[in-house]
């Protein structure tokens, strides 16, 4: 799976993850994992809406032309990658507001749920558990139009339930030792 593929590159790539700025990365590999653990091709690119909108201009058709079909934006402070992003997209976008900056995220939360009318941005959590839930969320877009996805997506939320069930049992085997 690439981390960074350069515009103009055939690489196919159905969901992009695109951070304000290289200290979002930790975000963006959280939902890189995910993509990956289910099998969506997805790269990974550093673009500010602020610092390089030529750049981010130019790149959206360039992914959309390889197949990319939901973009992931995770920004912190101002936060405006994902809506500059929607502006020249029709595919979905995902905001994922960092946690970081002196208001701990609130701002870039509030900046990306704020949408105008018409350019509409799904927002997920702050921080990492954000970066997986917009993975999570991607794959469900996906998987809309994509049987072999859902399978596989079933079969995730079923390796979920397993793991709750086991720590359940854990847990009541822990206090069945305490009272002992």
């Amino acid at each position: 799976m690439p981390i960074d593929t350069p515009a103009g590159n055939p690489t196919e790539v159905r969901v992009a993850v695109l951070l304000g700025s290289a200290s979002d990365l930790p975000i963006g590999e959280a939902a890189l994992r995910i993509m990956q653990d289910l099998g969506i091709p997805a790269e990974l690119r550093v673009c500010s809406a602020h610092r390089t909108p030529g750049d981010l201009h130019a790149y959206i058709p360039d992914a959309e032309r390889r197949g990319c079909k939901v973009f992931i934006a995770v920004a912190g402070l101002a936060a405006h990658l994902a809506g500059v992003l929607a502006s020249h997209t029709l595919c979905p976008v995902i905001g994922v507001p960092a946690d970081g900056g002196p208001l701990q995220g609130m701002d870039a939360l509030l900046a990306t749920v704020q949408m105008p009318a018409g350019v509409p941005v799904a927002c997920v959590a702050l921080g990492r558990t954000g970066g997986r839930n917009a993975a999570w969320l991607a794959a469900r877009i996906l998987a809309v139009t994509d049987p072999a996805l859902r399978q596989r997506l079933e079969e995730a939320r079923e390796e979920m339930a397993a793991d709750v069930r086991a720590a359940h049992t854990q847990v009541q085997e822990t206090l069945r030792t305490r009272r002992t």
